[in-house]
């Protein structure tokens, strides 16, 4: 166990650590002087890049100056913004309002709903306010009194329109050029900051990924607005995203003492905290970092026990009962009344959960090679009797001396913190849902209730050619319209109140069983999971193609389990946690066979993630540490297969699990290439063409080494 707790230590400090690889970057890599990029004009007469660079201890021109909140995007070496990959995905170009109607039918989803409901609304306030923060940044630098009014000059062509009255001098339409006063672009320019400050507050991870893909404007709002009011607690929280620093010298050239300031002026404001206590790690500063999350987490779950104990528990699970369908327990979204920012759910506990997580983990990492030291030997004066050497006990050093206790220290730190963070993954995935789908016998009774219910259908129509199935399909057709569709907070469509409950002429699907994702990782877990990995290795079982003329054969084949039934929520941290967890548990030194228990069911869980159309795949970095520990250790807990097998993604309804086995060695080359240019994209050391195709080549021989597990 102590070899597989050096291999931690290695994969934390530096990502590549494989011989095959590191020789042949370092081969590859360009003199110092080729890879120095020469600073931006705007840079230069930038004084806030000018002071950083007196911090720095290389010259300002040998430096790339870019935002702070840009900074994960380059150097991709930090404990937290490096997860800014995760939260990548088609969100950042959908219409907010299209963005906001999946969010809502989302919500009114049954358990376990597809993506987690407080990352969504988060979302969607992010997206909001990042692109309102945006209009009034750009019309206060352009000096437009109105984001209309380049639509209102084109608007009409003819004498009605208000580009016809503008060319008459009629004075209407919003024609006029006056410029802006300073007062009035300062104001803009607060306003923007404060709606930036909205977005860092809910997640500072999803609104850097909004705002870098913003316009340039908003990189000087803040300090725009700095400069005629210097306490404005909303314009430093923002500046210090936005401020230009150094490349890849982010804790040299980071000061405290704006977060400082703005904690002394609103105390019980966790989000501040949570950023001190991220940029403390970024620093180094790991016991003031596990600090400032702690005190932050005390004040959201206290803020939210005053809040669920003011609105009450059952205020916010009616706010959309009104809308309810008999329908298997989902809600109809486009009837129910929209949710206050207030009632929404919130996503800053599991947010620092998360960090403190990640923070113990790095701590207990820290302690490894402390705790790997060796001890002098001690001879045993009874069985193995050896004579004192007076000149070798002369000859010690004070170090020498205290190795033995630095080292158990260090061991029962590693235990520690280790224990610490696999508490608070535990919490955060809590937060998540898992559901096994239906059992066999379950779906059988409702095939047969079905069955039953068609043939008493078939007996009791009154009108020939029509089935009651036909008659509440088309009454459906004709009362929702289309408009009401694609409203999901206006009154319009089908009002099942007045009308009363659709007709239900066949049975309801039965509720499926829904447990917590921290329940899988319990001492006991839920008895009703199918096992997983299959011994066989085939989890979907589908019946050669037919003609099912009856309805008992066709439901039967579509209600039978398989693996595709499996429903997990997503969050785009979700697979980093898992796969930290195991991280843990090696560092625990769990027993084997518990800790392939736990392996099978993080493969399980992570071959069911999937955010998309919202999120695309995430990286994780936690993955490629547990699956170079288990390749250099040996593969001592027993895998079966290799973890990327393992780990496929679920093949969709009435896809065969066969199709995955049954590539060319073409395709499988292929896969292995495309897998190693992936993970050379996300490599530090990778500067320029040369050092890339020595990565890929490297990775892609260490994956064909590797093959048989």
């Amino acid at each position: 166990m102590l070899h597989i707790s050096s291999v931690m230590t290695k994969k934390k400090s530096q990502r590549l650590q494989d011989p095959t690889i590191e020789p042949a970057i370092k081969a590859a890599q360009p003199p110092e002087s080729a890879t120095k990029l020469p600073l931006p004009r705007t840079a230069q007469r930038n004084p806030d890049a000018h002071k950083a660079s007196k911090i720095a201890d290389s010259p300002s021109t040998s430096a790339l100056i870019i935002c702070r909140n840009k900074y994960s995007a380059l150097a991709q070496v930090s404990l937290h913004w490096r997860y800014i990959s995760s939260f990548h995905g088609p969100w950042l170009q959908l219409p907010p309002e299209i963005l906001e109607s999946l969010a809502y039918s989302n919500y009114a989803l049954p358990s376990p709903r597809p993506i987690d409901p407080a990352v969504f609304f988060d979302l969607v306030k992010v997206r909001r306010a990042v692109e309102e923060a945006t209009d009034l940044a750009v019309r206060a630098t352009s000096g437009t009194a109105s984001s209309s009014l380049r639509g209102s000059l084109h608007a009409g062509n003819g004498m009605r329109g208000a580009g016809g009255a503008a060319a008459l001098g009629l004075g209407f339409g919003g024609t006029s050029h006056a410029k802006l006063s300073k007062e009035r672009k300062h104001r803009m320019r607060e306003l923007a900051t404060q709606k930036l400050s909205q977005a860092y507050h809910l997640d500072e991870i999803a609104a850097s990924v909004a705002t870098m893909q913003s316009a340039s404007s908003l990189e000087e709002v803040a300090k725009l607005v700095l400069q005629r009011n210097p306490n404005d607690s909303d314009a430093k929280y923002v500046h210090f995203f936005h401020e230009k620093i150094p490349s890849r010298m982010l804790a040299e050239s980071t000061s405290l003492e704006p977060l400082d300031e703005i904690i002394r002026n609103r105390p019980t404001d966790s989000s501040f905290l949570r950023t001190r206590g991220v940029t403390r790690i970024f620093k180094n500063d790991f016991a003031a970092a596990a600090e400032d999350l702690t005190e932050a987490l005390a004040i959201t779950r206290f803020v939210a026990a005053q809040h669920k104990a003011g609105r009450g528990q059952m205020e916010l699970s009616n706010v959309l009962g009104g809308a309810e369908k008999k329908t298997g327990g989902a809600r109809d979204w486009r009837h129910a009344p929209r949710l206050e920012d207030e009632s929404q759910p919130s996503s800053l506990e599991p947010q620092l959960l998360f960090h403190r997580a990640s923070l113990y983990l790095t701590m207990a990492c820290q302690n490894i090679t402390i705790s790997l030291e060796q001890t002098p030997p001690i001879a045993d004066p009874i069985h193995n009797p050896e004579p004192t050497n007076p000149k070798a006990e002369s000859h010690a050093t004070p170090l020498s001396m205290q190795t033995p206790k630095r080292a158990l220290e260090a061991r029962k730190l590693v235990k520690t913190y280790a224990k610490r963070a696999l508490r608070d993954f535990v919490n955060f995935l809590s937060f998540y849902e898992y559901s096994p789908g239906m059992s066999a016998d379950r779906a059988e009774a409702y095939v047969h209730q079905l069955d039953a219910a068609a043939s008493d259908a078939k007996r009791t129509q009154a009108t020939p050619g029509r089935t009651p199935l036909k008659e509440t399909y088309e009454s459906a057709m004709d009362d929702v319209s289309v408009s009401g569709a694609i409203t999901p907070y206006e009154s319009g469509g089908r009002d099942w109140q007045n009308h009363g409950t659709a007709p239900q002429p066949y049975p309801e699907l039965p509720p499926l069983k829904v447990y917590p994702i921290s329940d899988l990782f319990a001492s006991s877990p839920p008895a009703d999971l199918v096992p997983y990995p299959v011994p066989s290795r085939e989890l979907v079982k589908v019946a050669p193609k037919q003609k099912m003329n009856n309805l008992e054969g066709s439901l039967k084949h579509t209600f039978s389990f398989s693996a595709c039934d499996e429903a997990v929520t997503y969050h785009p941290l979700l697979t980093e946690a898992l796969h930290s967890l195991l991280l843990c548990h090696t560092l625990v030194q769990t027993s084997s066979k518990e800790h392939l228990r736990h392996a099978h069911m993080v493969a399980r869980l992570a071959r069911q993630c999937d955010g998309y159309p919202v999120f695309l795949a995430a990286r994780s970095p936690s993955r490629a540490d547990w699956i170079e520990i288990v390749r250099q250790a040996d593969n001592w807990i027993g895998l079966e297969q290799s973890w990327e097998s393992l780990c496929a993604p679920a093949p969709l309804p009435g896809q065969p699990e066969e199709a995955q086995e049954q590539r060319t060695p073409e395709q499988k080359r292929e896969r292995r290439r495309q897998q190693a240019i992936e993970d050379s994209l996300s490599d530090e050391n990778v500067h320029d063409e040369a050092t890339f195709q020595a990565a890929v080549a490297a990775r892609e021989r260490r994956t064909v080494e590797s093959i048989p597990l």
